[in-house]
């Protein structure tokens, strides 16, 4: 396959065979960072677990301290006492009926959809189209509560949820190629400390197998694992 110019000195940079520390690689990922864009810097941790099995399934939310830089959409699917409580909150749309509708019609024009244990049963018959894109709330991801407005802030402040998938790796976004270097670190070490922690009493040997980042189209760049559990 043809490496572009731009590739090419990108890859001219750094050592594809090294592992660098966190700090070293938020830095290196904005020096090789090409897009004409504002990308997306991306981490993905490859785990030592067993998705299959339901005790190892790793799955949790944290809050980046320096959000991931995009506006995100919000819907909060609630029912009319709770409008205004999302509404004041943040929450770009805030209803019920009228918004299942439009989803069942298709519509999915959100990034994050809010709502009650009360209308579950409504919101579960979506399943079929929110399932594949990610979008349906889940009480674990703290998207199914009655604290509508704390919830809505929450996610508006730079809170994410993630989950291993099927080859036992969490992939997610940890801000954007404008964020600065430091930013950047704090961000992926905040996601780190998150996922020490939630490791399962039943995975055996090494916990992070390997860890990457890059920017949506850039190269990868290794990360030292002595760093992390730094």
């Amino acid at each position: 396959m043809a490496v572009s110019k731009k590739m090419k000195e990108a890859l001219s940079k750094y050592d594809r065979t090294q592992e660098y520390s966190l700090e070293k690689a938020t830095e290196l990922v904005k020096e090789i960072s090409f897009e004409k864009f504002d990308a997306s810097v991306d981490l993905d941790v490859r785990l030592g677990v067993d998705p299959r099995k339901a005790d190892q399934m790793v799955r949790g939310v944290v809050t980046l301290p320096h959000g991931v830089g995009k506006e995100v959409r919000v819907l909060a699917l609630v029912t009319p006492d709770k409008e205004e409580e999302a509404k004041a909150a943040g929450a770009d749309y805030a209803g019920l009926d009228e918004f299942i509708k439009k989803i069942e019609g298709g519509w999915t024009d959100i990034d994050v959809i809010i709502t009650m244990p009360t209308v579950m049963a409504k919101v579960g018959r979506l399943g079929r189209v929110l399932g594949p894109r990610g979008l349906m709330p889940n009480p674990k991801a703290g998207t199914v509560t009655l604290e509508v407005g704390k919830a809505v802030k929450e996610v508006k402040a730079g809170k994410i949820d993630f989950k291993v998938d099927k080859t036992g790796i969490i992939h997610t976004s940890v801000g954007k190629s404008s964020f600065t270097a430091e930013q950047l670190n704090e961000n992926a070490a905040e996601l780190l400390q998150t996922l020490s922690k939630l490791k399962p009493s039943s995975a055996k040997g090494t916990y992070f197998k390997s860890v990457t980042i890059s920017t949506t189209m850039g190269p990868g760049i290794k990360v030292e694992k002595s760093s992390i559990d730094s």
